[in-house]
């Protein structure tokens, strides 16, 4: 048996996200909340009606069209199934935060 260790995965909410930019730009909480329901609104409005969102240096937000492909059941591995076509949202980070992932620590 291999010793794996688990990385905990570190989580920022919305509401924690509003205090942090709420305390560091002294901006009254329900403002930050407002604007970033606003943007979050309006980046879901958007790609429902087939818009692709560039965000230069933080990424690309649009709709992928993923094909109809064959698929098996893992507790039957001889059943095979056909998983659907559908569109889904994808986002490809830009240039600066790729660097930055890739060169921080794990």
């Amino acid at each position: 048996m291999k010793n794996e260790q688990k990385t905990e995965k570190k989580t920022i909410s919305k509401e924690r996200l509003v205090q942090m930019i709420s305390q560091e730009n002294e901006i009254h909480p329900n403002d930050v909340r407002q604007v970033i329901q606003f943007f979050l609104d309006s980046v879901t409005e958007h790609l429902s009606e087939g818009f692709r969102l560039e965000f230069r240096d933080f990424g690309v937000f649009e709709i992928v069209e993923r094909k109809q492909k064959k698929g098996r059941n893992p507790k039957k591995p001889e059943q095979e199934i056909i998983i659907p076509q559908k569109r889904v949202a994808k986002w490809t980070p830009g240039k600066k935060i790729r660097l930055l992932i890739e060169g921080s620590p794990k």
